[in-house]
């Protein structure tokens, strides 16, 4: 299990974006970082900026840690096709991210808090695993128990996002279908990722 060693929204500001797009960011209130220092603003070196572009993919996806995240780049690199596209893949076919996706969860840390505590099903079967690896054709779903969760659905009624189309989601069964692999266009980020600037980044 990934443990979150930093507020979602310090993640923010520390970064100067609004990572998920939601309302309750203080980052549309101050878009710089934290601490008495982070008003200042310098130009970022080429590192720099592939730091960044490594961050916000990380946080974006639950702020996953660094070992499992470097796993990630090295399958998508021995991956035939583009690295960066494969690891795209790699990253929305974690049964968080696609809880998250399908709405069942308000925000990827609550997603994976409800695989960890075995909310969610794949094809009929508790999975409690966040990182599991969906594949093309699943059905995840809501266990029956979890249905009757506000937290569930309060994020199903929300307009704050729409289900990608490469996912199909059934909101009164609590259940959705990963269609098919997507590719970095289909993504629905609120921000610009930069997934080439994250394949620079791991193979200086």
């Amino acid at each position: 299990m990934t443990k979150r060693a930093t507020s979602k929204y310090k993640l923010n500001r520390r970064l100067g974006l609004n990572l998920w797009g939601r309302a309750k960011s203080p980052v549309n209130k101050r878009d710089y970082g934290p601490g008495q220092h982070g008003q200042r603003r310098k130009k970022p070196s080429d590192f720099g900026t592939q730091l960044l572009a490594k961050q916000k993919l990380r946080g974006y996806y639950g702020n996953i840690g660094e070992r499992q995240f470097r796993k990630l780049y090295q399958e998508a690199s021995r991956r035939k096709g583009d690295t960066s596209e494969n690891l795209i893949e790699l990253l929305e076919r974690r049964l968080d991210a696609v809880v998250y996706r399908l709405k069942l969860a308000p925000t990827v840390f609550a997603a994976r808090q409800l695989v960890n505590h075995g909310h969610i099903a794949v094809n009929g079967k508790r999975v409690t695993i966040a990182s599991y690896r969906v594949g093309d054709g699943d059905e995840i779903s809501a266990r029956k128990k979890a249905k009757e969760m506000a937290l569930i659905m309060g994020s199903l009624e929300s307009n704050e996002r729409d289900v990608p189309d490469y996912l199909e989601m059934d909101n009164r069964e609590m259940k959705g279908k990963f269609v098919r692999a997507p590719k970095l266009s289909d993504v629905p980020y609120p921000v610009q990722m930069e997934p080439n600037l994250v394949i620079e980044y791991y193979s200086r």
